[in-house]
């Protein structure tokens, strides 16, 4: 009997991924997104000190810039995986966004070779500073753009390609295997970030702009080369479209049926279902979205094998349903947002620049090396929470990891409160002790204050951000079903977006705000003129109304504060599998 083409090319594909694909291939994807993330997160923590020095903005504007720039590299995220998963395939993506990234970050370094490519320095052949023109603006917003869309990229496909590499369903160990590949990528981005705010920031510092962005773009190199080297080895898959589609879809297909009147008690022939799919009828909340899966015309709606004709105008229960669960989440999902704009306080390095920051009097720590404080804390607390923390409680709580995840959030965001706190009251320390030793029209003088005063408030952040965004992760994961699990990483990467734009704007308007009428800003680049402390007194307080905000969010959606109780029947099985590595 002879194989139809669909068998022919299945059979051929799998004789192909067996010579393809493996362990070998590993190796290629982890330092490929080591290398992104080395690079690119090591320019981040002093960039706001080489804009403001060589382009001569003030410091809210450089703030604001680099904020919408963090805001565009985690919001194209979302967009390259859609196009990845429904266009272009995960290892064409890669290869685009690494290319994008390595040119972005060259011409970021050129931007340090050739003076031609900024503005002339303050004081040389004119008293006063000259602004910077469109074409000087217009390089290092394209060496900031390249980066972003090779991050929006890399980041989203990267960890997915290596899976495809890995995913043999016949292999009796391939979820041992693959929960050792996850692990060791995330211990090497965790790496690669704690290398980037300490050696990079430290090379900046003391070697220069010319080095200390030349190390970065000779990374790049070195992960282009690298994942262009493996290609042969690698398993290529084909785009199957994205899950975003769908979602997309549902909304299309409910608005063009929005004539049909869903009170009406419908038996579940009229609904269409995947057929792999145990859900029968949608369920009753928003119940607008039902119209996008009820079939008026079979004829007309399904082909003779059972599909929908047209997946704009018909869609399946399972996607109806997996909108609804989107739209279920967003609520709590929205409460992180505050929490994580309050990480990113405008004008912390400057702070740290007027501290005194030795630890011996040959070292002196590099003042963007300070986000290390955060990310030892938040893994710390990770490890002592898993460890001691959950086995104790869990035997009061009858949780089996220690807390609930919205009871993990919540104590998150009051942290975040307290943390905010201190960064006022640490921030109005300084500044007295500025204006009391004359250096209020010196913001570069070095006050006898040690910079340890702001590791407290790091830390604290460091454990609010464990809490929260990983309990949100997991309360996002444990109310989805397996095919939508990447879901949780999404939206967090989305948050972080949306997080940046809020800081962006909630920047922009405080400065225009507080300096009209001839006015010092609060956020001005001189911060011993400045107010950042009430700034940092701003940010509490809205931190205190997004905890409010939380609560109300918490008090109607009781019925899932286990975290357990998921939107669909089928998933509990397959959440009682996977919750832990998930979660942890």
């Amino acid at each position: 009997m002879e194989n139809n083409p669909e068998q022919e090319e299945c059979l051929l594909n799998h004789s192909q991924n067996t010579r393809k694909g493996g362990l070998k291939t590993i190796p290629f994807i982890i330092v490929n997104e080591a290398c992104e993330r080395l690079a690119s997160y090591g320019l981040l923590p002093n960039l706001i000190i080489y804009i403001t020095t060589f382009y001569h903005m003030e410091a809210a504007r450089a703030s604001i810039l680099i904020t919408l720039w963090s805001a565009l590299s985690n919001g194209l995220a979302i967009l390259g995986a859609f196009i990845s998963d429904s266009y272009l395939g995960r290892y064409r993506a890669v290869a685009i966004g690494t290319i994008s990234s390595l040119i972005g970050m060259s011409v970021m370094w050129l931007t340090t070779i050739f003076p031609q490519l900024r503005p002339l320095p303050c004081g040389q052949y004119q008293h006063d500073c000259n602004g910077t023109t469109a074409v000087e603006l217009g390089v290092i917003l394209c060496a900031l753009g390249l980066i972003s869309i090779g991050a929006g990229f890399v980041r989203p496909c990267s960890i997915a390609f290596g899976a495809d590499q890995l995913e043999k369903k016949e292999n009796p160990d391939n979820e041992r295997v693959l929960d050792s590949y996850f692990n060791w990528f995330y211990a090497s981005v965790g790496v690669s970030i704690v290398l980037a705010i300490t050696v990079i920031v430290y090379i900046q510092d003391h070697f220069g702009w010319q080095v200390g962005f030349g190390v970065p773009a000779v990374l790049m190199v070195l992960s282009v080369s690298i994942f262009l080297f493996g290609s042969p080895l690698y398993i290529k898959a084909k785009p199957k479209g994205s899950l975003f589609t769908g979602l997309f879809q549902v909304a299309v297909a409910a608005f063009r049926k929005r004539h049909i009147n869903v009170q009406l008690n419908y038996n579940d022939d009229c609904y269409y279902r995947a057929p792999e799919s145990k859900l029968l009828e949608p369920s009753t909340n928003f119940r607008c979205l039902n119209r996008a899966c009820i079939i008026q015309d079979p004829h007309m709606e399904l082909k003779p094998d059972g599909k929908a004709s047209d997946p704009w105008s018909l869609c399946s229960v399972g996607q109806v349903e997996s909108m609804k669960c989107f739209l279920r989440v967003l609520p709590m999902w929205s409460t992180c947002i505050m929490l994580l704009v309050s990480f990113n306080q405008p004008l912390s390095i400057y702070q740290l620049l007027t501290l005194d920051r030795h630890i011996s009097p040959q070292f002196e720590i590099p003042a963007g090396s300070f986000g290390m404080i955060t990310l030892v804390a938040l893994a710390i607390w990770i490890a002592f929470y898993d460890r001691a923390l959950v086995p104790l409680l869990s035997r009061f709580t009858g949780q089996p990891t220690g807390l609930s995840t919205v009871s993990r959030m919540g104590i998150g965001l009051f942290l975040g409160i307290v943390a905010a706190a201190l960064s006022a009251i640490t921030e109005t320390i300084r500044r007295n002790k500025a204006i009391n030793a004359g250096f209020e029209d010196d913001p570069n003088a070095v006050l006898n204050m040690s910079c340890m005063w702001f590791a407290p408030q790091l830390a604290l952040y460091g454990v609010a951000e464990a809490l929260n965004v990983v309990g949100q992760i997991e309360f996002i994961y444990s109310l989805f079903p397996k095919t939508m699990s990447s879901f949780a990483a999404a939206l967090y990467t989305f948050g972080l977006a949306v997080a940046a734009l809020i800081s962006s704007l909630l920047v922009s308007v405080v400065d225009n705000v507080t300096s009209a009428g001839s006015n010092t800003s609060w956020l001005a680049t001189n911060i011993n003129r400045g107010h950042l402390d009430y700034f940092c007194w701003l940010m509490t307080f809205l931190s205190v109304l997004n905890f409010l905000y939380f609560l109300v969010v918490c008090r109607f959606n009781e019925h899932y504060h286990d975290g357990r109780s998921s939107l669909f029947p089928e998933a509990e099985e397959e959440h009682s599998e996977s919750r832990r590595f998930h979660g942890a």
